[in-house]
């Protein structure tokens, strides 16, 4: 069995006759507490799958850390209640993170939940340099790879993904998670392991104001998503020097912000 699905009886509705009950997989969503130093901090609803990833991408994208060196180790505990992923943190980011007094109540549509005042949703985010360029000439095979890196996605519809992408096109690596902003955590803190950063991301969503948030934090300088963006996304992708695509299909897209970084 794939890691991240079930097995559920289902009956079916087929050419107005109700079918006798057939085996059918769904997508596991758990709750997955992070706690940082032993204090709870956030309960995301997740697939239980590179948790490891999700915790070290939502630290850097929340800024929480501000490099993996950050975190001293990470240990993924199941309980009867769900999932905690255990994050011990260097001393100064810990009580940073103590100061900001940001309770969650996470859910996978909302980027936002528990933000106390409105102040805090608008924070600051460094401009980007522009190191960066892409040929749109590959756009259509990481749309490819956006699918194949749903392993779960394929057999129950139920997952979206985040993929990495050289600048070349070629694959670096994805991740699928019921959640997009789950997805593009673990992407994240995969990538900011890697030596060489370089590359474009895409994701399966639409693009939100909090996605944009997370992929310049974590520097990316461009972003691609299936669906559509959303006016604050545009917006923060135009102030901080972000290049954002969206409505990505096979050889067309819409740009946004910042297409000096695109070629064809």
């Amino acid at each position: 069995m794939i890691k991240g699905i079930q097995s559920v009886n289902v009956q079916r509705y087929q050419q107005g006759e109700i079918t006798p009950p057939t085996e059918d997989m769904i997508a596991q969503e758990v709750p997955v507490a992070l706690v940082y130093n032993g204090i709870s901090h956030v309960v995301m609803m997740a697939t239980p799958k590179d948790l490891d990833h999700f915790a070290m991408g939502f630290s850097l994208a929340e800024n929480i850390i501000e490099a993996p060196s950050d975190i001293y180790g990470i240990d993924i505990i199941e309980t009867p209640q769900g999932i905690e992923v255990q994050i011990e943190l260097s001393t100064r980011r810990f009580s940073e993170l103590k100061q900001k007094r940001r309770t969650l109540a996470g859910r996978t549509g909302c980027g936002i939940c528990g933000t106390e005042q409105l102040e805090q949703i608008c924070p600051v985010v460094a401009p980007l340099a522009f190191s960066q360029t892409f040929s749109l000439a590959h756009l259509s095979a990481g749309l490819g790879y956006l699918k194949q890196v749903q392993t779960v996605g394929q057999i129950t519809g139920c997952t979206h993904a985040a993929v990495w992408l050289s600048a070349k096109g070629d694959f670096i690596a994805g991740f699928e998670d019921i959640g997009r902003h789950v997805a593009l955590d673990k992407l994240l803190g995969f990538r900011a392991k890697q030596p060489d950063t370089q590359g474009v991301v895409m994701i399966s969503s639409r693009a939100s104001y909090e996605m944009v948030q997370k992929a310049a934090n974590c520097g990316v300088e461009i972003l691609c998503a299936v669906s559509a963006p959303t006016s604050m996304a545009v917006a923060l992708a135009a102030r901080c020097g972000l290049t954002l695509m969206g409505f990505c299909r096979q050889q067309q897209g819409v740009i946004y912000t910042h297409p000096q970084r695109l070629s064809v």
